[in-house]
């Protein structure tokens, strides 16, 4: 912590090389229309939701079909990322109850997220 009081970001969260990020939108995105964006189809982006801010990674072949974190793509993965779980039934939007670690957890993906890949909306409920 500094003078200041300003906590500073572990450096774990900023990657090498960051990227020029777009201004974050608050585009309503359906759990429907989510869905369509899982890396299987061509004439949709490839996104993850967490904590129902919505994630663009595209660009990132680790979320395409047959890929390790495909398992993500196309839902809101607050849980399964909380829980460090790769299992399908895991990629679920609720998160309020678990424990307070794995809260802490699931807050660093967020941030690590938010540091690589643009925010396109919001999950609509």
């Amino acid at each position: 912590m500094s003078k200041s009081g300003h906590v500073n970001e572990p450096k774990k969260f900023t990657p090498k090389d960051p990227p020029k990020l777009n201004p974050p939108k608050e585009d309503p995105i359906t759990m429907e229309e989510l869905a369509k964006c899982d890396g299987t189809h061509s004439s949709h982006l490839t996104y993850v939701a967490i904590m129902g801010t919505v994630f663009d990674v595209s660009g990132n072949t680790a979320y395409s079909p047959n890929n390790p974190y495909h398992v993500f793509a196309g839902k809101d993965a607050s849980r399964a990322l909380a829980q460090s779980s790769l299992k399908p039934a895991d990629c679920r939007p609720d998160w309020e109850d678990l424990p307070e670690k794995e809260k802490g957890v699931l807050k660093d993906w967020f941030t690590f997220f938010s540091k690589r890949y643009n925010i396109v909306g919001k999950v609509q409920k």
